[in-house]
This record gives C-alpha cells, structure tokens and sequence, in this order.
C-alpha cells in the first residue's frame, strides 16, 4: 500500500508539472524535503521519484516554450556568478582530489543539485508563486516536523527523534538543525495567513518544531534554535507577542525535560571534558592543517578518507566550514561563504530598503524570514558537515528571485507607506 501511495503521489505530480510547470517546482520541494519515497518497501523503494519528476518539468517546461515561442529569462544576480565559480572550484578540487573515485560521485551529486535550481530560477516569476514554494518546503518540513514532534511530546522527551530514512536530515542531530529552520518558513506563513483556523495549526506547527529540536538531544540542534529565536525576536514585529511565548516554552521545557537532558546540554560549557566534542576539536585541526598545507585544491569531496590519520578509526570533520575549507581550499570555502553570508546581508539591505519606503513591504517581511531560516543553517554548520545540503542553495535561490521581484515592483513606480 505505501509503494501504490507513493506512485500516485509521482503520477499526481507528474500530470501537475505537464500542465503547469511551475507547479512541478512545488512537487519537487515536496520530494526534496518531505522524502515520501523513502518510506516505500517494495518496487518504489528504488524508483527515481526525483528526477522522474524533474525531467516532467523539464519537458513541460521546453513545450511551454515552443508554444511561446521563447524561453523564460532568468534574473540576473551576482550569486548566480558564485554559484558558477563554486562549481568550476569544486571540479577543479575533484580532479585534484586526493580520493578521485569517490569525489567523482559526490560532483555528479552536487552538480545535480545546482541543476535542480534551474526551473525556479526560470519559473518562479512572481509573489504569488514565491510564496507558495516557501509555504510548500514550510508544509514538507512540517509534515515530518507533526511526525517528531507529536512523538516527542507523547513520549515525555525521553526518546531522540530522526528524519525521514535515507535523506540529508536522517540523523538526529541533522533533523534538530532541518526543523530550525523551517521555524522562519512557518512564522512567515502565518504572518500571511488570514483564517483562524489556519493560524492556530501553524502556531501549533511552530512549537511541535521547537519540541521537535529539544527532544533530538542534539547541542548543535540547540544553538542553532537560539540563533534562530535571536533572529526571529531582532526582526519580528510581534516581539511583545514572541517573547512571552519564547518565556513560557522555556519554563514548560524546563519542568517537562528529563535530567539525563540538562546533563547532556550542560556539555556545551564543558566540551574539554566530552570525548565527542575534544574529537571535534581534533578533525577540525587535522582540517586546518591540511588545508594550510594545501590551499588551492584541497583533498577534494569525501578528503576525509585521504587526510585521516588512522584508517582504522575514520573522522568526519563535524563542520561545514572545515568540510569545505579541508575539501576545497580556500577559494572553495571563500565563494561558499560569500553565497551563505552574502545573501544575508542582500536580504538585510532588502529589509532596510523596505523599511525606508524603497522597497514592497511584503519584500521586507519575506527577507527577515530568509535570513533568519539561513542563520540557523549558518550556525548549525559550525557543528556538523551540512554543506553539501540543497536546501541552503535553495534558500539563496529564493533571495535571488525576492530581491528580483522586489526591484521589479518598485521599478513599477509602487508607493508604499513607511514601516512602523
């Protein structure tokens, strides 16, 4: 029954893609992050949901094409130079690499992920297809957030909850920094949405996602949900209303927890006494050494392999800066971290222009959202290697076209009143 629930939910989307490509962007938000396909036991369970999909979208999208008679232009944006430049580093890396076979895959797969980016560049033309894409990644994470987080709450705290089998977030620590930042993609919806009811579902969303976080046991997971609040309460308007409610989720944490909870948590002030946490430290130096020693190409993809110093005991490097840097160079983690904190920033001067009257507001509500759900990544990835994730890239994607769309409403000669 789950592989036949699988295969309409393709064929569904399928048949939506071929008549409305814009809408297969959606559907392949939702197998990119919801990952109902992992669940299949029979046939689907190795089926290529994903780029079935995509390849309907491609098609439907060069039909579209043909019948106008041209081709849809994507916005200009100096992101979209650095994505180039990144991919032409991590090839270069990858035929430097010191592991060739594996950093081969491991391109192919990368590349495959800034090629998914394509048809929203080309096909996410306007607010109202921009916020249905947030509000559909919002909705797939939400999903497996109702899952763990319910679970969480039913079992009392005392259990670690897990991702969907099989994708980026599966692991505990993954899924705590996953549901992080889906909390501004949801805060985002419900300050868009008008029906009560609704509301109320996503309010109960947002805490089954801080629930969801606490009961992951993870410390990553932990920061990550206090740079996201900090950046939710800098930002928001309602911080009278957020504040209270952040307050009173801390004091009901606080008496639901279990002991053995704080003990673990209490370790971030303590790390030079935690054997996982001093094995950080030793992967990130062992990562910086090498680095230092060779910063133009790196180890290439999956360079752990070659720079470990005991085969017998294997090290991942538990950071997304050191990954990158060790795996890539210097010119790797420089254009990385231009795209990450770059958008930041692009979005920060979309809130500034917003709030000045230069800018659609809407445009300001939606950049506030973007940077925070980006900050969490930002912070979640000091601890764990999450570079090679797609939703990050899609998050900077999603800024392009905001800013873009932006610009073009304002260059219609718009007025708007000037922000509180």
């Amino acid at each position: 029954m789950r592989d036949l629930a699988i295969f309409l939910i393709l064929a569904a989307l399928a048949w939506a893609a071929w008549l409305w490509p814009w809408v297969g962007v959606l559907g392949l938000a939702v197998l990119a992050y919801m990952n109902p396909h992992s669940y299949g036991v029979g046939f689907m369970s190795n089926f290529p949901v994903y780029q079935t999909l995509f390849a309907v979208v491609g098609l439907s999208l060069g039909w579209d094409a043909y019948r106008r008679g041209t081709l849809p232009k994507p916005p200009w944006d100096w992101r979209l130079l650095i994505f180039l430049l990144l991919w032409v580093c991590f090839f270069f890396t990858t035929w430097h690499s010191q592991f060739p076979w594996s950093a081969w895959i491991k391109l192919s797969d990368i590349s495959k992920i800034f090629l998914a980016l394509l048809p929203t560049l080309l096909l996410i033309d306007s607010r109202r297809k921009l916020f249905f894409l947030i509000i559909t990644i919002a909705i797939s994470f939400g999903l497996v957030t109702l899952k763990g987080g319910y679970w969480a709450v039913m079992t009392g705290f005392q259990d670690r909850v897990y991702g969907p089998p099989g994708s980026h977030f599966y692991g505990n620590n993954e899924f705590a920094v996953a549901m992080a930042m889906n909390i501004p993609l949801l805060a985002l919806w419900l300050r868009e949405a008008r029906h009560g009811r609704l509301r109320w579902i996503l309010m109960a969303l947002v805490g089954l996602s801080y629930a969801a976080v606490l009961s992951s046991w993870s410390r990553g997971g932990l920061i990550t949900l206090g740079v996201t609040s900090l950046f939710l309460l800098w930002s928001g308007k309602r911080r009278q209303l957020m504040l209270p409610l952040l307050l009173a989720g801390g004091v009901l944490a606080i008496t639901t927890l279990p002991a053995k909870w704080f003990e673990r948590m209490g370790t971030i002030s303590t790390y030079e006494q935690d054997a996982s946490a001093t094995s950080r430290l030793d992967a990130w130096r062992i990562g910086f050494a090498y680095a230092r020693e060779h910063p133009l190409t790196g180890a290439g993809f999956d360079g752990w392999i070659a720079v470990q110093p005991d085969p017998e005991h294997p090290i991942a490097w538990h950071s997304s800066y050191v990954q990158i840097v060790t795996e890539h160079g210097l010119l790797g983690l420089t254009l990385w971290s231009l795209l990450i904190f770059g958008s930041m920033l692009a979005l920060t001067r979309i809130i500034w222009q917003a709030g000045r009257s230069r800018a659609p507001p809407w445009a300001g509500d939606y950049a506030v959202m973007l940077r925070a759900s980006l900050a969490a990544y930002a912070a979640g990835g000091l601890f764990l290697g999450l570079a090679y994730w797609d939703i990050p890239y899609h998050l900077i994607i999603l800024s392009v076209l905001l800013g873009h769309l932006g610009r073009r409403e304002a260059g219609a000669g718009a007025k708007y009143p000037a922000t509180p």
